[in-house]
């Protein structure tokens, strides 16, 4: 028996649940803003790069990095922020990363340089181990019969988050300059700082003794780096050119010796033996498909909209008409989100994994054959966050219910890492599609392209499907 199955079978403390249910709707209030506002700083700043590029003088592969940066310090430090809070109490690491939160923010205000506000970006994304961290206050604080809900409600504030990230900065920039997208945020992120600090029980180490493998967490951060940097540079660099493989292959290598010193460590970042379980790994696998449409659907629609009329697709749409375009996107999460329970009690998160990979995929195909009226723009962003919200829901609640309740803020650190990962490729790719389309002698992209990108994004959420119908009917635990 290994130790994945050990650690399922034995008995795993609980912290008693000693929450009365008013203190449980405010800690789920507190972990939700603290969600909702990382979210929505991921997205924020891209409808914004061109306006900050102006501003800061620089070119556009250096205001791409704005957006690069808060990526790749979110993926690394995601797994080691999450699995620190197994090993020094979750209140305390949440407290840390809102306060770090609210340092990074603050100099992308006060930044009066590109490097500045790459710094900046750097910071903020240290607070990506938000969501592991609420996914596991959330397991050890509610009622049993309670968590699903809870975790399918915070979980769903992606989509939420990262559908006003693309609604909000045109009306913000329409009558204040750039840095109020992150003056704004200062506000609530020092609010929910306060408030969980006031309504974040106190909790200790999952693991007495336990000691942070930091030679682990750096081998782990070179192998992300390294990949990541090769992707996001693509569009520069091309897939083929020496720079992208050769990263490309360091990180494979990198990663690689990660996973085989994790195997062998009696005190992993990652447990390597509940990645290989199966509740676990297709869960990470959909998740890595679903983030790959996702996120490239944040880039595609709203390009394809603010596309002049006159190349005969695109609609015009100014920057808050594109995000209006989004708009459905996120409301349909935001009115969902409460059903995250009734949910849970009604259909299994198989079920609901496949229900959401479907309609995610009949979104996408849907608007690559239909995309001539806005109307059915409109139809399509509300089928997608249907879908979104579906996948969201279950995901998170599928990795928690396979794995230990001492495991959950590294498990689903893990899932979130994934989840960008696709992200990163999928936005990566369909740009690779859209701008591959130009025809000789126009720096236009042709409506094939934009075609291209969404039916790729069908295929990445069809093959989604099919990895849903591989997740465990029932879980071990």
């Amino acid at each position: 028996m290994d130790s994945a199955e050990t650690l399922l079978i034995s008995p795993v403390p609980r912290a008693p649940v000693d929450v009365p249910p008013v203190r449980a709707r405010a800690l789920l209030l507190v972990l939700g803003l603290a969600g909702t506002v990382f979210a929505l700083m991921q997205a924020l700043v891209i409808p914004a790069l061109p306006r900050i590029q102006t501003s800061l003088g620089t070119n556009a592969d250096g205001a791409a990095w704005i957006s690069t940066a808060y990526l790749l310090s979110a993926c690394i430090l995601t797994p080691v922020i999450g699995r620190l809070g197994e090993m020094v109490g979750k209140r305390r690491m949440m407290l840390a990363s809102l306060a770090t939160f609210a340092v990074g923010t603050l100099v992308c205000a006060t930044a009066g340089s590109l490097g500045e506000l790459v710094a900046g970006r750097v910071v903020q994304g240290t607070a990506g181990g938000i969501y592991p961290l609420a996914f596991a206050i959330i397991r050890d604080r509610l009622p049993r019969e309670r968590v699903p809900a809870g975790i399918g409600l915070i979980s769903s504030l992606l989509g939420i988050g990262g559908g006003l990230g693309l609604v909000l900065p045109g009306p913000i920039m329409a009558r204040l300059s750039y840095q109020w997208l992150f003056w704004l945020p200062l506000v609530v992120i020092l609010a929910t700082l306060v408030l969980a600090a006031r309504y974040i029980p106190a909790d200790g180490p999952a693991e007495a003794g336990a000691g942070i493998p930091w030679g682990s967490s750096l081998m782990m951060a070179l192998g992300l780096s390294a990949v990541l940097v090769a992707v996001s540079e693509s569009a520069t660099w091309h897939w083929a050119d020496i720079r992208t493989l050769g990263l490309l292959l360091l990180g494979a290598a990198a990663l690689l010796g990660w996973g085989r010193a994790e195997a062998r460590s009696s005190n992993p970042l990652v447990d390597m033996g509940l990645m290989r379980l199966r509740g676990v790994w297709t869960a990470n696998a959909a998740a890595m498909l679903i983030g790959m449409g996702m996120y490239a659907s944040f880039l595609i629609i709203p390009e394809f909209v603010q596309s002049p009329v006159r190349l005969g697709y695109g609609f015009g749409a100014s920057v808050t008409g594109a995000g209006l375009f989004m708009l459905p996107t996120a409301a349909v999460q935001l009115l969902l989100g409460p059903a995250s329970g009734l949910l849970h009690r009604r259909f299994s998160l198989r079920a609901q994994l496949i229900a959401g990979q479907l309609s995610c995929a009949a979104g996408f195909s849907s608007l690559a054959v239909w995309h001539a009226a806005p109307w059915q723009i409109y139809a399509a962003t509300t089928v997608l966050g249907i879908g979104f919200w579906l996948c969201l829901v279950a995901l998170p609640n599928q990795v928690v219910s396979a794995v230990p309740a001492a495991r959950t803020g590294s498990a689903t650190a893990v899932n979130t890492v994934v989840r960008n990962a696709g992200g990163a490729v999928g936005g990566q790719l369909a740009a690779a599609i859209i701008v591959g389309s130009a025809q000789a002698g126009s720096t236009a992209p042709a409506a094939s392209g934009y075609i291209g990108a969404l039916i790729l994004c069908a295929a990445a959420t069809c093959a989604g499907t099919l990895v849903a119908f591989a997740v465990p009917r029932r879980n071990p635990r």
